[in-house]
Formats: C-alpha cells, sequence, structure tokens
C-alpha cells in the first residue's frame, strides 16, 4: 500500500513538474522578432503588439496583482515613467489575472500604463513565461526591451522587483546613443 502511494506521489509530482515546462516554451532572444499579441487591457480596450511600433516597448509578465513583488515592480515603472518616455519608452505589464483585477490594482496604485489580462496563458507561453502547475497558472517575471521596429532587444529573465526599471533606463541609454 504504502509503495503504490508513494509511485502515485511521485507520478503527481512527475506529471507536475512536466506541465510547468512544457506549456512554458522558451523565452525569445536579443534580436527575435517579439511575440504578437492582442490582449485586453484594465479598461477592457484590446491592445496589439502592432500599435507599439516605432517606440520603445518595455514589456513586462509579473505573477499576481497586489502581490508584495508585483507592487514594488509596478510601482517603480509608475515612479521611474517619466524618465521611460523621455527615452522614447512605453511600458505594459501582462500576467494571467483578469482585466477587472487589474483594473484594481491600477487604481490602488495609480498605474498610469496598461495591465494587459492574459487570462488563457497564451502569450505568456510564447514568450516563456508561463509556469502552469495545472490547478494553478502564473506568468514568470520577466521583462523584454522592444525596440522601435518590433525586435527583442534585450531579454531580463527573473526580473528584480526593485530594479527591473532602472535596468531598462540604463539600457535604454546605451542603445539609443
Amino acid at each position: 500500500m504504502k509503495w503504490l502511494l508513494l509511485t502515485v506521489l511521485l507520478a503527481a509530482a512527475g506529471w507536475l513538474g512536466w506541465r510547468s515546462t512544457a506549456f512554458a516554451g522558451e523565452a525569445p532572444k536579443a534580436g527575435q522578432p517579439a511575440p504578437a499579441f492582442s490582449l485586453p487591457d484594465q479598461n477592457g480596450k484590446v491592445r496589439t503588439q502592432a500599435e507599439f511600433r516605432g517606440k520603445w516597448l518595455a514589456l513586462y509578465f509579473y505573477p499576481k496583482d497586489d502581490t508584495p513583488g508585483c507592487t514594488e515592480q509596478a510601482c517603480k515603472f509608475r515612479d521611474d515613467l517619466h524618465q521611460l518616455t523621455l527615452l522614447g519608452c512605453q511600458v505594459v505589464g501582462v500576467s494571467v489575472d483578469a482585466s477587472a483585477s487589474h483594473a484594481e490594482f491600477a487604481q490602488k496604485y495609480s498605474l498610469p500604463f496598461p495591465l494587459l489580462s492574459d487570462a488563457k496563458g497564451a502569450v505568456a507561453a510564447r514568450c516563456g513565461s508561463l509556469r502552469d502547475l495545472g490547478v494553478l497558472r502564473f506568468a514568470k517575471r520577466n521583462t523584454f526591451l522592444i525596440d522601435p521596429e518590433g525586435r527583442i532587444a534585450k531579454v531580463y529573465l527573473k526580473a528584480d522587483t526593485s530594479r527591473n526599471s532602472q535596468e531598462i533606463i540604463s539600457d535604454l541609454k546605451q542603445l539609443t546613443k
């Protein structure tokens, strides 16, 4: 009986481990075209990757609205938005949370940039930024700096919530020289 229980637990753990990586895909690399997206923002407006062409775009994936790390990252982007805008960069956040959750999060912290709802996780998966554990699914904390032509300029895997926006500002200053 113990052997059977142990086998079932190991099989379940293996399946969950496989599932968490099987749907994540590989993150696009610098120089590759940015994956296209068409997702609703916190106000229900559908936003597409094409509307940001001609400008730099900091596309950041985050796990969950109104959690400590995600709040810190979003507020750092909010506080640094003026510097990013001066460098020709727009900011867009993406998670698998619903638009209504994004609306509450954006209002609570006065976030002036779009938060996109990738409820099915399809865009996060194409960007290697989806963690799917079966019953629990969330975006990994990855950021992609996309150039005005729609190509990935920089990739920030496991982005640091306290430094991500400043890293992007620093890199933009180098890339736009």
